[in-house]
């Protein structure tokens, strides 16, 4: 593997405010098809207190639900596979992660156990569930799925 395949995207986050939370993504720039897709999500609490959001719609909990568009350079969205809850609204106390003040929380998922990623080709990921999470991420990150 040279030093390009090794290379990662992360793109940092400014956050809207400094007493909100916010989010990174980061994946590897080149991956072989056939590899896991492992995107790294991050969360930042750069306050001065602690703070808390909701695991729904994140990778903090097992797959449950469609927070990520992924999307070739057509446009074209890789579909969601893995299942979809049906919650109680407002959600139990057990779904919120708390955060120290000026901690980072990150977990790994691989995206191939939830989005049908096939084709090789360019895909942008941007995350859409900052309805439910309360988490922004404003920027989107791209990897190259490339034949082996």
């Amino acid at each position: 593997m040279n030093a390009k395949e090794d290379s990662v995207t992360t793109k940092v986050i400014e956050q809207a405010s400094p007493k909100t939370l916010f989010a990174t993504l980061r994946i590897k720039n080149n991956i072989k098809a056939g590899d896991s897709v492992k995107l790294t999500f991050t969360v930042y609490n750069p306050t001065d207190s602690v703070k808390q959001f909701c695991k729904w719609h994140t990778p903090f909990e097992p797959l449950m639900s469609k927070y990520l568009e992924i999307k070739d350079t057509n446009g074209e969205e890789a579909s969601y596979k893995g299942p979809m809850a049906k919650r109680m609204m407002p959600p139990p106390a057990s779904s919120y992660q708390k955060i120290n003040p000026g901690d980072s929380l990150s977990i790994a998922v691989d995206l191939l156990k939830g989005y049908a990623i096939q084709k090789p080709a360019q895909y942008s990921i941007s995350y859409t569930g900052q309805g439910m999470s309360g988490l922004v991420v404003k920027d989107s990150v791209v990897f190259v799925y490339a034949k082996p």
